[in-house]
């Protein structure tokens, strides 16, 4: 599974209300009557497109342009390659959802249409953070429709056993507070195993870093870069408060189904993994919280990964007038704002951020997705995270024992051969 992927895949997976799709056949439309009898083709990935937004947005678009949306759903097991085929097709869907880190690879085959047009229009106070995965070499090629980052999900009960009144505002205080529950003995202080690699990516966000750099005119491995191995230093400092295996990631097995069993003080992870913990164990419901995962200083959360989609037009497409028409409306501050509210996303500008106001684990995740970010945004990067990821053996040889000097070393042969295949 490719990267961009991988991150769309576990954002989706919060997304639980999942829409009905097509067009309906009442609606006579009362706009362009240019557009009337034309049907605009949309993919939409399974889980991100929630019933009451789908419902509103079609309406709107098709009493507004006369024309009818075809929304048609797209499994996420083998989209990349269906969606390089159909990009390369005479008659490609119209408008279609990515994965944010997937645009590079996707605009570098020429695939996706120049969106700078739409961007001075309606994108002039999109969120840096938010945008950066849609712009490829200089150029805007999707808009940011959505995005999500990993929280503190705690247990407030053995937090407060271990004399814990209020969550920690640093990074400090957090590891106070892990000692504090690791002191009391009744529960382990926070489940962390070795290759929960999205959390290390937002540490080396923190610290910024740069997982690769050039040389040349090719892409090698940055690991061994003092930064990357700050952002390694901390993750050890918070592994030590876990028992969790060092060579495990947190699906293996699912971090939430170990919080579920209410011995665990706290893990990291996407605001979905507290209803999983829930439907494991309903009577922990009562006993969650959430917070946003602390920085060095109480003015600026730590570093996180933005997993999310974009939204593009295929370069391909015979109605790019129309497509541009439905990212207007799909994309406005309406439509954004009840996304965010229905499924407790992070939207796509930061004035929009109070939509989310009630949902425990998007208002614990808004703080920081300002200064998040993703992994490097170039098509090479697909081939790092293919399975074996050498950055997960690098991160358990480092908390085996080994520096992060030698531990790069060791990982930098893999990783330079991947960022040189061709894409």
């Amino acid at each position: 599974m490719k990267r961009g992927l991988i991150a769309a895949t576990g954002v989706a997976a919060m997304l639980v209300s999942v829409a009905a799709c097509g067009s309906s056949d009442s609606d006579k439309g009362s706009g362009d009557s240019g557009s009337k009898g034309k049907s605009l083709t949309v993919w939409f990935m399974d889980g991100s497109n929630p019933a009451g937004w789908t419902k509103s947005v079609q309406a709107e678009f098709e009493q507004k342009t006369g024309a009818k949306l075809d929304i048609q759903i797209q499994k996420w097991n083998g989209i990349q390659q269906k969606l390089t085929t159909a990009l390369s097709e005479s008659s490609p869907p119209d408008v279609i959802e990515i994965g944010n880190t997937q645009t590079p690879s996707y605009a570098q085959t020429g695939g996706l249409a120049d969106l700078g047009d739409l961007k001075k229009e309606i994108g002039g106070d999109w969120t840096e953070s938010l945008n950066k995965p849609s712009v490829f070499e200089g150029k805007q090629y999707a808009a940011p429709w959505y995005a999500a980052n990993r929280v503190v999900i705690y247990n407030k009960r053995i937090w407060a056993d271990a004399g814990i009144k209020d969550v920690p505002k640093t990074r400090d205080e957090f590891f106070k507070d892990l000692d504090a529950i690791q002191k009391k003995g009744d529960a382990e202080p926070l489940y962390l195993p070795g290759q929960n690699w999205y959390f290390l990516d937002g540490l080396t966000i923190g610290t910024g870093a740069d997982l690769v750099k050039k040389d040349g005119k090719k892409y090698v491995s940055n690991l061994g870069d003092p930064k990357v191995s700050k952002a390694m230093d901390i993750y050890k400092q918070y592994q030590a408060f876990s028992k969790a295996p060092k060579d495990k990631d947190e699906a293996t097995p699912q971090q939430a189904d170990i919080f579920a069993k209410g011995k665990t003080g706290a893990f990291i992870g996407m605001g979905y993994e507290a209803q999983t913990a829930i439907k494991a164990n309903p009577a922990i419901e009562k006993e969650i919280g959430y917070f946003t995962i602390p920085g060095e200083t109480a003015d600026k959360p730590e570093g996180v990964f933005l997993g999310g989609s974009n939204l593009a037009i295929a370069e391909g497409s015979k109605k790019q007038d129309l497509a541009r028409e439905f990212l207007k409306i799909a994309l406005s501050d309406k439509n954004e704002g009840a996304l965010a509210k229905e499924v407790g996303n992070i939207p796509n500008k930061d004035s929009l951020l109070a939509s989310v106001k009630g949902n425990g684990a998007a208002e614990a995740a808004a703080p920081a997705a300002k200064g998040g970010g993703t992994t490097p945004l170039i098509p090479e990067w697909a081939e790092v995270e293919n399975a074996p990821n050498p950055i997960k053996a690098y991160m358990t040889a480092v908390l085996n024992g080994k520096s992060p000097e030698e531990a790069a070393k060791q990982v930098e042969g893999d990783m330079n051969k991947r960022l040189s295949k061709k894409q």
